[in-house]
């Protein structure tokens, strides 16, 4: 993958609002991690949604600030709840000699015979998956092939996906990460729905089977007890 950069300059406290920033077409962000003093910055926002459309928050990007070139993982996106719009960016700056953990997205291609062919119900289990690796290694994602899913009960394991040289995985290898299921008939979804409820009568039952497991006398001694 190409060398992603991105423009920062340094914000100063108190000098404009967040929002102010934002309507300037800026990005408030900071930088932190190894072996650097945080700092409060501002990007571009369309710098920043390119960069994050390739890196995502995995890959490595570079910062350019005061003139120096920052290794960093974005680390962090905030977005409005409401717009959608972004709010603010955290930037991780790491050791290019040092390992780092941290989650990839899976990204599912192609197309499974067992569902096309013979209608199966295609079932994902794992979405991303934690890896280890230099963080000038680490990808964008992980693409899953689903096109070798042939039958009903093919499955795929976290130990046959296709992963860059130098990427570890953190998580279990025999983890199911999807897998196709025969449909289900009308009359097992039926099973399935008619869940029996406990009626009145239910109640009433098991009430009187807790009056009789009360031992003789013991009602009594209560009752004298709260009197006192």
């Amino acid at each position: 993958m190409d060398k992603i950069q991105i423009k920062a300059e340094k914000r100063v406290a108190g000098m404009k609002t967040l929002k102010a920033v934002r309507n300037d077409g800026y990005l408030p962000a900071v930088i932190y991690g190894h072996d650097f003093k945080s700092a409060s910055v501002q990007v571009k926002v369309k710098d920043f949604e390119g960069a994050y459309a390739k890196a995502g928050e995995s890959s490595l990007i570079y910062v350019d600030l005061d003139g120096k070139s920052l290794p960093v993982i974005i680390y962090d996106v905030s977005k409005d709840a409401i717009s959608d719009e972004l709010v603010h960016a955290d930037f991780y700056k790491v050791n290019l000699d040092e390992k780092v953990t941290t989650d990839i997205p899976l990204v599912f291609i192609g197309e499974a015979p067992a569902v096309k062919s013979l209608g199966g119900i295609l079932v994902k289990n794992i979405n991303e998956i934690t890896v280890e690796a230099l963080p000038q290694n680490l990808p964008h994602e992980i693409q899953v092939d689903i096109s070798s899913l042939q039958n009903f009960g093919g499955e795929i394991l976290i130990q046959d996906l296709k992963l860059p040289e130098g990427v570890e995985v953190k998580d279990k290898l025999d983890s199911i990460v999807v897998l196709v299921q025969e449909p289900i008939s009308q009359e097992e979804l039926d099973k399935q729905l008619a869940v029996p409820v406990g009626g009145i009568e239910d109640v009433e039952v098991i009430k009187k089977e807790k009056e009789e497991e009360v031992p003789e006398g013991e009602a009594g001694a209560e009752g004298e007890a709260v009197a006192k």
